[in-house]
């Protein structure tokens, strides 16, 4: 096998939410809240939930089914699927061997991972990987949550951060010898990860001491996260920048997991950014968690907010703590 890397060529992205709308003055009749209150602290006017049997499997497989129409590209023809959530509807079977038995596929691999909101970057660093060595051509990544279910919806501090939602790309050996990936770093830093838990319920063996059962809700720690990402993303987007050869305003798009409209603000600040240049959909979608940096990228491009061809930087940081950049090319036709 030659040592030379072979370049990745991002071929479609596709996405899905659900239909179920709540708004902020939904929540009212929760808890003592109101809209004005939600959207200064947050910047989240509504979010979509997942409702009856629905998950986050079937958004991923509507995304995936999207993302690999854009890309021209049959499902028989994917070689590796990996999928991204916080917490998926079972530990297993897999969500991704859940998407591709929905797909029908057979003998391929699939497989899970859990970085939280940095679930796109992770994924999309590993299937770079693969890629480059040539062990797989085409790869499904699906990044998908239904943290709404996993909410204590009497905690308001938390419940009116999350949205449920899928997005999805198809990424392959590029043809023409063109690297859609200009820069990527991921990391994590497990000593501050008490900022954001979600504990599993259990018991132990009734012939053994008892173990603490702990109630299975999200829980946050929002100063300290805001204070990380607002430190931590913007040094890795400027180390990213300079791996790539690039400048902050070389850069057509920034798109940044959709935390805390705060949070966007200043990192767009620290780089200088207008209004424009920065895809924010947090309003009427909330925190999708690993989903909203490919809704953000796919639902701007649909709407026209993102112009083609361009470049972007894909941003994401979450429970872990975990955090990742990518500086990415977008062609013409992913979606």
């Amino acid at each position: 096998m030659s040592n030379k890397l072979i370049p990745l060529k991002i071929a479609g992205v596709g996405y899905s939410v659900p239909k179920t709308v709540i708004t902020n003055e939904d929540l009212t009749k929760l808890y003592d809240t109101n809209d004005e209150w939600i959207y200064t602290r947050t910047g989240i006017k509504e979010r979509r939930v997942v409702s009856g049997e629905e998950n986050a499997i079937d958004l991923g497989y509507e995304a995936a089914v999207n993302a690999l129409a854009k890309a021209k590209i049959n499902p028989e023809d994917v070689d590796l699927i990996i999928a991204a959530s916080s917490a998926p509807p079972d530990l297993y079977p897999a969500m991704a061997c859940r998407i591709q038995a929905k797909l029908g596929i057979k003998n391929i691999p699939a497989f899970d991972v859990t970085a939280a909101c940095s679930g796109l970057i992770y994924t999309l660093s590993m299937a770079r990987a693969y890629i480059s060595s040539g062990t797989y051509k085409t790869i499904l990544i699906v990044a998908a949550d239904n943290n709404s279910r996993l909410c204590d919806w009497e905690d308001r501090g938390v419940s009116i951060l999350f949205g449920d939602g899928a997005g999805s790309m198809v990424v392959t050996q590029s043809d023409d010898g063109i690297d859609d990936i200009l820069a990527i770093d991921i990391r994590a830093d497990g000593s501050i990860g008490e900022y954001i838990t979600f504990p599993l319920t259990g018991q132990n063996c009734p012939l053994v001491e008892p173990c603490e059962v702990k109630s299975p809700h999200i829980s946050m720690n929002g100063k300290e996260v805001y204070k990380f990402a607002v430190k931590i993303v913007p040094q890795y987007i400027d180390q990213c920048l300079k791996t790539a050869n690039m400048k902050a305003e070389d850069v057509d798009y920034l798109i940044p997991h959709q935390a805390n409209q705060r949070i966007i603000e200043a990192i767009q600040s620290r780089l200088g950014y207008s209004d424009e240049k920065v895809i924010s959909n947090i309003k009427y979608y909330g925190n999708t968690s690993a989903a909203s940096v490919p809704i953000a990228l796919a639902e701007g491009v649909e709407s026209g907010k993102i112009k083609l061809p361009s470049t972007a930087i894909l941003c994401g940081f979450g429970a872990g703590m975990t955090w990742g950049v990518a500086i990415v090319r977008l062609r013409e036709g992913i979606c």
